[in-house]
């Protein structure tokens, strides 16, 4: 079996003390449940901001997808610019798009102001798996560039992808150089230390079971309770095991990655300019280079919430497959999260009275959380622009309720993913 030291993040990241769980009845402003990118980045901005704050999180710091993900950092959102435009108009696609395009630079402003120490590297590339793919990038480029003032863009030929990955498997590809990738885990582990430094109180182990509100807001664990005036649910694929109607919005699904054993002198072959890389497929691989040159691997399809028994040897073949080089190569761990998607690939913002949400980021999370916690923060105090205009997205929960939203989701992933094949 391989991978079997399990989640390289885990294995890797900067020691941070273990926070007591909830004990008794506690009152404050601002109460945020879940310990990931969004419930640390809104619980630092609400402090920042003025506010007493308390951070309830089930596990630990990280445990959930923000210390699991594929480390990437791609600007934007799920839909094209070309996309946003055909169904809002030039003037709101633009305002979307530039709300969105901040989470780039907060995140930035994040570790040089709290010097996170978090492999950041620049450089994204969108590589295109079909020649059409490949149309279609080189269209949404020019949209970017002519409507939306984008700088940072260079469309790579399929001749010049050796400049950025070891294969010839790609049609050509876009490179951003906005986007880029880090360690999330010890970048939301730096968000953690933060909030501590500015006053918020942090209880890990510490699961919510309950939240209600009655002109202040109760949340409930089993060891106390939290009465605050107002809170911000920041849980992404539970945040419907507290409020079944948000939960309908979203469905969860896994997403597996690995880490090979450091490549040496292989990893300048596979990955020469040390971008991040995602290809155009809807189920697609993604990968990059480690801080210690591992390559850090996420591909295939599984529709069940039950992990494959051997991590590695399920996500080995996409990973050969592109790259025969490293066929045999050890996979030194194998890990995998939860991930929420909403029905049209944008993320899920909102106020349920003195409850403000944020889920649903559908693989673009790496970066827009960080946004999405912070412009919850900012809403609570006052009207906040980029808050109502990602509010102010369309959103429709999945057909069939808990029952049946998860299978019929998974036959249109599947129908997807046959698409992608043929």
């Amino acid at each position: 079996m391989e991978g079997g030291p399990g989640n390289y993040y885990l294995a890797t990241a900067h020691p941070f003390e273990r926070q007591p769980p909830l004990s008794g009845e506690v009152r404050c402003d601002v109460v945020v449940v879940g310990g990931g990118f969004t419930g640390t980045a809104a619980a630092l901005a609400a402090a920042e901001a003025g506010a007493s704050v308390v951070l309830l999180e089930a596990e630990t710091i990280g445990f959930g997808a923000s210390g699991r993900n594929g480390g990437q950092l791609i600007p934007g959102l799920r839909w094209s610019a070309s996309h946003l435009k055909r169904e809002f108009g030039l003037e709101r696609a633009r305002a979307v798009h530039d709300v969105a395009l901040q989470a780039v630079e907060r995140v930035k402003a994040r570790v040089a102001k709290h010097g996170i120490a978090c492999d950041l590297k620049p450089g994204h590339l969108e590589a295109a798996w079909k020649p059409a793919h490949f149309a279609e990038i080189r269209r949404e480029a020019d949209t970017l560039v002519r409507d939306f003032g984008r700088t940072g863009l260079e469309v790579v030929e399929r001749a010049d992808m050796a400049r950025h990955v070891g294969t010839d498997a790609y049609h050509g590809g876009l490179f951003d150089a906005e986007g880029g990738h880090f360690h999330p885990l010890n970048y939301v582990l730096g968000l953690a230390a933060a909030a501590q430094r500015v006053g918020v109180v942090l209880h890990e182990g510490s699961r919510a079971r309950r939240i209600t509100q009655n002109g202040a807001v109760r949340v409930e664990t089993a060891g106390g309770t939290v009465v605050a005036e107002q809170a911000i649910l920041a849980t992404d694929a539970w945040t419907g095991d507290l409020k079944p109607r948000l939960g309908r919005f979203t469905v969860p699904l896994m997403n597996y990655n690995v880490a090979t054993a450091p490549l040496g002198d292989l990893a300048q072959t596979i990955l020469p300019s040390d971008a991040a890389v995602a290809d155009s497929r809807f189920v697609l691989n993604y990968f990059r280079l480690s801080a210690d040159k591992r390559l850090i691997f996420g591909g295939g399809e599984r529709y069940r919430t039950t992990p494959p028994r051997d991590i590695g040897g399920f996500v080995r073949p996409y990973m050969e497959g592109l790259f025969p080089d490293l066929s045999g190569v050890a996979i030194d761990h194998g890990w995998g999260g939860v991930v929420s998607v909403t029905a049209n690939r944008l993320p899920h913002l909102g106020r349920d009275g003195a409850i403000l949400f944020a889920h649903g980021f559908s693989g673009h999370g790496a970066l827009l959380t960080t946004l999405a916690g912070e412009l919850c923060a900012e809403q609570l105090h006052r009207s906040s622009r980029g808050f109502d205009l990602l509010a102010g997205l369309p959103h429709r929960p999945f057909p069939g309720g808990r029952l049946l939203a998860r299978p019929l989701a998974t036959l249109g992933l599947l129908y997807y993913a046959m698409k992608d094949r043929l």
